[in-house]
């Protein structure tokens, strides 16, 4: 037996693949290619097997430092902070694996770390340090293991040094003299780890060199900071001192230095504030915080600092000042000066702004606390309880009025201000010995000392109807039942005189309320909540607080909720396919549902009603068809029903044939028959093809990339496909450099089945048209592709109509949710264009064309879209848009036509801008590119 029977073919076909990538990675030209390509390609075609497992390899372009083999066969790719990373993960195998990127470590805040790449490409333009890490390239088909490779991106950089200086001085024993030693540390960022060395002037300190200098690394820094100590400065050791920073050439970096000048003047800063601590204002006034430097050499930099992290959106800081213009009660706060120089510890000095407010004004009403008594009665006491939020407190000011008023303290009427250490914000009346001429309204009076705020005043009504206050819950309202989203209020009634705030809380269970507190306040004691969920289901308290009420033990009640909601149901959708007078079985089962007792169900085909039911104890119901005939094909639904609704699986029964998998291991199988015809060998598999009847035969469909008419002929199958057999046909007679749409289409008894679409190209020639028009119908979107430097990609999208209001066809749209931003772009790339004119002996100077399409811009947060024409060798930026439109355009599609002069072979881009939020989307659809100026004027002009 021969030793190659032994060798997998699989493999064999991925080695070919890899030397024919290799060829074209080493630039041969492209003679040599095609003859490589057309000396392999016998032999691809005797190696190839219907089905193989994923191979993976990863390649890379862009400005590498260096890619190296470690250990265990790791390879390190290094590249230089803000160079363009380029990744391609080459495989092979068949069915065509699809390929994802994926990465560990770095930074949570790495974009990439939210989300995987999807295609064989990963580009970072700008790559920054927190994008080091590892990255793997994952590729997988179904069969066998997935393939996976990574590389470990190391990016290097180093930022510029900087110097800290640090005084310190000793005094002897013995006698009263000086030592003054200073301490220069220089620190930098780096990778790889940065080596440091010192001068002084022009000559380089080394240890040994001098005696009053030592260089050390301190152990606790692992080496990475180097500190040079000068031991009783000397006159010259008043000089320039230069820190070089190098990581030795490594990727290209150059060293970096940084200069401190030490002199016998050399200082720490020292700063003073110009303001009072704290500082009291009015909401509104202007604050200006006054910060100078009292002392440092070199000379300080001055910065400010909140106690909220950040400062003020509005604030303003000039020359050590900050002011905060307009101040509202959210500026209120610690701010801080701080100074720095680089030498000893930075100064810092603090102040409070307090900015005065009165707000929250409550009363509640005492009965006599030595008698046990709830009520109010003539001959006890009473008291009167106010209390406020005030800023500062230590200002806050009470008064009192009885019916207007005026009120004194007297030895019946007792007024006492609490100790606002204790309880601030509050104060008592004492009525001693109620009388029948005590009853009245009383009036709490608060204000603060420095003005400028409006009182609060709340008015306490004292009668022979003041009573405590009782709540029920009215009849009828417990348990209330409601469907999920409906909006309900559960209410409790209160009794009394004042009626107190009610406060609502969840009886049984520790949870949030609807609006995410534990306890919400009700003034009517109603609760409202809208868009109930099945989540708040359970009891809910009702309960009278002291505020504005009685202060007596609190009264309470109970509300049961109870919130229906339909069955949830599984599967929602699920497509069957199966041939003619085979059987066909179906399941839907509940989830959860409330009520879950009486559950009915209903299966229909389309609107005929089936069979029909109730649920005994299991959760599950089954239909069945026994053999499938031509009208059994359709959509069947399963509706399982409670008082709150239905839940509907569905299931779509069909016949169809799945798609074909056209076979693409075999490179650019492409051979010259004329000098300008040439041939493809198309391949291709077939998706479980015993899944449904037998394929008679394949509808093939061929266009010329840009046209509309497609050109179908019928392959016929004469004997069943084998699941894993490699089915070829010949393309002949197609035309060079031109590139071709390819649909291949199975047929079955039961009618076509899904199809499958690839592009024929010509290596690597630009293409030529007279025509063009793209409607985003098929799935290789005319040759547009997406740009890999911008922030996102534009979305094939088909859910409720395209331009032409067809439910099933396309349009392109940028997709502004989460995790998108304001301003991030997507860009969507046409094709290269030849410049082709109607005179085939000359260009007219330039020749005009019609670029016309239509756009969708409807929504309050709609940012921008952008036309560009880019020319051979034009950056896109350099070229400026062909036209421009943004905002919100109505809920309508609109349409842009724009005659442009190209010199040369251009393509055009559309760039879609994200808004300021998700309410923004922007389509565009029927892209069309026709010879000669447009014959209307354009439509929408750059605005």
């Amino acid at each position: 037996m021969d030793t190659a029977e032994h060798v997998p073919v699989w493999l064999c076909c991925t080695f070919l693949h890899l030397t024919i990538t290799e060829f074209k990675r080493h630039s041969l030209s492209l003679h040599s290619i095609h003859y490589m390509q057309q000396l392999l390609s016998g032999l691809l075609f005797l190696c190839s097997l219907s089905s193989a497992p994923p191979s993976v390899r990863i390649v890379y372009s862009g400005h590498a430092c260096n890619v190296e083999e470690e250990r265990n066969t790791e390879r390190v790719y290094t590249i230089r902070e803000g160079e363009t990373l380029e990744l391609t993960c080459l495989v092979t195998g068949h069915p065509r694996p699809q390929i994802r990127w994926t990465k560990t470590a770095g930074s949570v805040s790495d974009r990439f770390q939210d989300s995987s790449v999807f295609n064989e490409t990963l580009h970072i333009a700008k790559i920054q340090r927190n994008q080091g890490g590892r990255y793997y390239c994952k590729a997988e088909n179904g069969l066998g293991s997935p393939a996976i490779k990574s590389i470990r991106v190391d990016v290097y950089y180093l930022d510029d040094p900087v110097v800290t200086v640090h005084q310190s001085i000793g005094e002897a024993k013995e006698q009263f003299y000086y030592e003054r030693t200073v301490f220069l540390r220089c620190v930098a960022n780096s990778n790889p780890p940065v080596r440091y060395s010192w001068h002084r002037g022009r000559d380089v300190l080394s240890q040994g060199s001098d005696k009053g200098v030592e260089i050390y690394e301190p152990f606790f820094t692992q080496g990475e900071t180097k500190i040079l100590k000068l031991k009783n400065l000397r006159p010259k050791d008043y000089a320039n001192y230069s820190c070089i920073a190098s990581v030795r050439s490594v990727c290209g970096i150059p060293d970096r230095r940084v200069i401190f000048r030490l002199t016998n003047k050399t200082a720490s800063p020292s700063i003073k504030l110009l303001v009072e601590d704290p500082i009291v204002v009015n909401p509104g006034q202007t604050v200006s915080l006054v910060c100078i430097a009292t002392g440092g050499v070199p000379t300080p930099n001055l910065t400010w600092s909140s106690s909220s992290e950040k400062l003020p959106e509005k604030s303003v800081v000039k020359d050590g000042t900050l002011t905060l213009p307009a101040i509202s009660s959210e500026d209120a706060g610690v701010y801080s000066c701080i100074a720095s120089n680089n030498v000893g510890n930075p100064a810092k000095k603090s102040t409070t702004i307090v900015v005065r407010a009165l707000k929250k004004g409550r009363f509640w009403i005492t009965p006599d606390p030595y008698h046990n008594d709830d009520n109010i009665q003539i001959g006890r006491e009473v008291k009167i309880s106010c209390q406020v939020e005030a800023t500062p407190p230590e200002e806050l000011l009470f008064s009192w009025l009885k019916n207007g008023r005026a009120l004194r303290s007297s030895e019946r009427m007792v007024i006492t201000q609490t100790d606002p250490d204790i309880s601030p914000g509050t104060t008592n009346l004492d009525i001693i010995d109620l009388k029948f001429t005590d009853f009245g309204t009383y009036t709490c009076v608060a204000s603060l000392r420095g003005g400028g705020i409006p009182e609060i005043s709340i008015d306490v009504n004292i009668s022979s109807t003041t009573v405590p206050p009782n709540l029920t819950v009215p009849r009828g309202k417990s348990p209330l039942v409601v469907r999920e989203g409906e909006t309900v209020e559960l209410e409790c009634l209160v009794s009394g005189k004042p009626k107190p705030i009610i406060l609502w809380s969840r009886a049984d269970k520790e949870v949030p309320m609807p609006d995410g507190s534990m306890q919400m306040e009700s003034y009517d004691g109603v609760l409202r909540i809208v868009n109930v969920s099945r989540e708040m289901t359970g009891s809910y308290r009702c309960q009278t607080s002291q505020y504005n009420g009685f202060n007596v033990k609190p009264r309470e009640a109970v509300v049961e909720l109870i919130v229906q909601y339909p069955p949830a149901v599984e599967p929602v959708w699920s497509e069957v396919r199966q041939g003619l007078n085979r059987p066909v079985a179906m399941s839907c089962r509940v989830l959860r549902a409330h009520p879950s007792r009486v559950l009915r169900y209903e299966w229909r085909l389309g609107s005929r009603l089936l069979h029909a039911g109730h649920f005994d104890t299991r959760d599950e119901t089954e239909y069945t068809v026994r053999s499938l005939t031509r009208e059994g094909y359709g959509e069947y639904t399963c509706d399982i029903i409670n008082e709150a609704g239905a839940g509907r699986c569905t299931f779509l029964v069909t016949g169809k044939a799945y798609h074909p998998e056209f076979y693409y291991d075999t490179y650019s199988p492409l051979w010259q028959n004329r000098p300008r015809v040439y041939g493809f060998k198309l391949q291709w598999t077939q998706m479980n093809p015993d899944a449904v009847d037998r394929i008679m035969a394949y509808r093939l469909g061929i266009r010329q990339t840009g046209q509309q008419r497609w050109w179908e002929q019928e392959i016929t199958v004469e004997a069943p496909i084998q699941k894993g057999e490699l089915i070829t046909y010949n393309l002949t007679e197609l035309i060079r450099p031109e590139a071709y749409e390819v649909r291949l289409t199975p047929i079955t008894r039961f009618g076509e089945g899904d199809f499958t679409i690839r592009m024929v190209t010509y290596s690597g020639e630009f293409y030529s048209y007279r025509e063009f028009h793209c409607s985003f119908e098929e799935e290789p979107m005319c040759m547009f592709t997406q740009d890999k430097n911008d922030n996102f990609d534009w979305t094939r999208h088909r859910p409720s109509g395209d331009r032409a209001g067809s439910k099933q066809g396309f349009y392109m749209y940028i997709e502004t949710s989460r995790p998108r931003k304001d301003g991030e772009k997507a860009r969507l790339l046409s094709p290269t264009f030849n410049v082709a004119p109607k005179n085939p002996y000359g260009i007219t100077n330039p020749p005009a064309y019609c670029f016309g399409f239509y756009y969708h811009m409807y929504g309050k947060h709609i940012g921008t879209l952008n036309a560009f024409m880019k020319q051979k060798g034009q950056a896109t930026a350099d070229a400026g848009p062909v036209w421009s439109l943004s905002g919100n355009q109505g809920d309508r599609w609109r349409q842009a036509k724009i005659s442009i002069h190209p010199t040369s072979s251009f393509q055009v881009i559309f760039e879609g801008i994200r808004g300021p939020g998700i309410e923004g989307d922007i389509a565009i659809d029927d892209v069309t590119l026709e010879e000669g100026e447009c014959p209307d004027p354009p439509s929408n002009l750059l605005i």
